[in-house]
């Protein structure tokens, strides 16, 4: 992987360091371009004309589509285009159509996006049960079995912690699951960027991510279906083969969940950037980031006063390395980093609050992510300015 090469490509990492991963990566420049031609030359509504600009569009939306499902092993499956994984979730909230009585169970360890939807179907008489991770944020299969009850209808739950980088036993999960013809959604927004997903393996039927996290653009997700058996979110033109006043039938495959003119040059530029991860390989990728993180680990864990939270080793963990020091609030570090040193991290509750309450870190932490265009060199100064901090305060 010639990380110099892909750095060249995005003007960012020449002015800073950008350990703020987790949340959004950067875009190639080469991404950028994609889109802009697209808007260019091509611009048109998709499924909507014969003519060639109609056509064209209608081409690489339904390729991106393709592009995304065979990039995580899916191909047999039905990718739906939204904004973000948070809209698949509730996609997934709303289109099981559960009923009062039914249960769900999911994690303490999950982003909100992921708790929120089911917290409010107990409006309607859903229950939920969470399941606690153990202290360095690793789920345990036999914790989801505990839990199952005759009425469960779905698990759900993060492949990979956006907190603590923990990277859970999605498989094993998804097979208990399966034993009691319970399904499955498993949130991929901090995995597909990082490492190899392969649905047909995990056994998963639901999983949603975000292409703003995988070097694409902002307001690009997917929901992947291993069979088209929720009811649609939202209807309208574009989702229909035809319409009465009396009655109408959905289209088949994503056109039936996508209603109304998406997000085209969205579409494009997430098509660009798989073909870009794709190029570099997602091994790679995890390799690449696994080194970094090694170091990262190692290094903090050797600065007084400073505080790991998660794995303390590399083998089932990503580049998501959450920290505090010791007298000084997560935002006050964060802000000493961007300021002083031109580092950026994200701080806070990390839209994880009842995990961080379960940990009993009332200010949240520190956060530094990392994804293939970062190097050593930033790591080794990102050490040096932490160390710097902690002997100042």
């Amino acid at each position: 992987m010639n990380i110099q090469t892909i750095r060249e490509d995005i003007p960012l990492t020449r002015d800073l360091i950008y350990f703020d991963n987790a949340s959004t990566s950067l875009m190639p420049s080469s991404v950028t371009r994609i889109m802009e031609d697209y808007e260019t030359s091509f611009r048109s509504n998709v499924g909507r004309g014969v003519h060639r600009l109609s056509q064209v569009s209608s081409q690489l939306y339904w390729d991106a589509h393709e592009k995304v499902k065979a990039f995580i092993g899916g191909t047999d499956g039905v990718s739906i285009f939204g904004k973000n994984c948070t809209e698949g979730i509730n996609q997934v909230a709303y289109g099981l159509r559960l009923n009062p009585g039914d249960h769900v169970i999911t994690s303490v360890l999950e982003h909100h996006s992921n708790i929120l939807p089911w917290m409010h179907l107990r409006k309607q008489g859903i229950s939920v049960d969470f399941v606690r991770p153990d202290a360095e944020g690793y789920l345990h299969p036999q914790s989801f079995s505990e839990l199952i009850q005759k009425e469960t209808r779905l698990i759900t739950f993060t492949h990979v912690s956006n907190v603590t980088g923990t990277i859970q036993p999605a498989k094993e999960i998804c097979s208990i699951s399966h034993d009691h013809d319970i399904k499955t959604l498993l949130d991929g927004a901090q995995s597909v960027p990082h490492i190899p997903v392969d649905v047909s393996d995990i056994g998963c039927d639901y999983l949603s991510f975000s292409g703003h996290k995988m070097l694409g653009p902002t307001g690009t997700g997917v929901l992947w279906m291993k069979e088209p058996d929720l009811e649609p979110f939202i209807l309208g033109g574009g989702s229909i083969k035809s319409v009465t006043t009396s009655e109408y039938t959905l289209e088949d495959g994503y056109m039936k969940y996508e209603a109304g003119t998406p997000h085209i040059t969205g579409a494009v530029g997430l098509r660009e950037a798989i073909r870009i991860l794709n190029h570099v390989g997602m091994r790679s990728v995890q390799e690449h980031e696994l080194s970094l993180t090694r170091d990262i680990i190692h290094g903090l864990s050797h600065i007084p006063g400073v505080t790991l939270y998660g794995p303390k080793g590399t083998d089932s963990r990503l580049g998501v390395v959450s920290f505090t020091i010791e007298g000084q609030h997560p935002h006050e570090s964060a802000h000493l980093l961007d300021d002083q040193y031109d580092i950026m991290v994200r701080s806070g509750h990390h839209c994880c609050m009842p995990l961080m309450d379960h940990f009993a870190i009332p200010d949240g932490t520190v956060r530094a992510s990392l994804y293939l265009y970062n190097t050593r060199e930033e790591v080794k100064k990102f050490l040096e300015a932490v160390t710097e901090i902690s002997e100042g305060i």
